[in-house]
């Protein structure tokens, strides 16, 4: 009998589009919180705790109604900070934000 092999998560700095996939927005999103430090890559994590992190950030960004404009200007910076890294990084990596448009019509 064969056992099913285990998928864990390859960590944001390893993933497709240069991080910017669902995964990644929760893991930056939990950077931007201080709900895990900025150097947690989730390398190795299981989608449980993905999914974990991600009811967690969820619950933060549902007390500023979702909105970026919401957040304290301490967290709004932080997460212009993080999102103008990640965005830098992704293009270096051959991510194409107008193929994402393109994909989502």
């Amino acid at each position: 009998m064969r056992t099913k092999e285990i998928k864990k998560y390859v960590g944001i700095h390893n993933d497709i589009k240069g991080g910017m996939t669902d995964t990644g927005k929760i893991i930056r999103d939990a950077w931007v919180f201080g709900i895990i430090p900025e150097t947690e890559t989730c390398e190795g994590w299981l989608s449980q705790a993905i999914e974990d992190l991600w009811q967690k950030t969820n619950n933060e960004w549902e007390k500023y109604g979702f909105l970026v404009s919401k957040l304290p200007e301490e967290l709004k910076q932080r997460f212009m900070r993080i999102q103008a890294e990640a965005i830098k990084t992704a293009k270096e990596k051959g991510w194409n934000p107008e193929l994402e448009i393109a994909d989502d019509t």
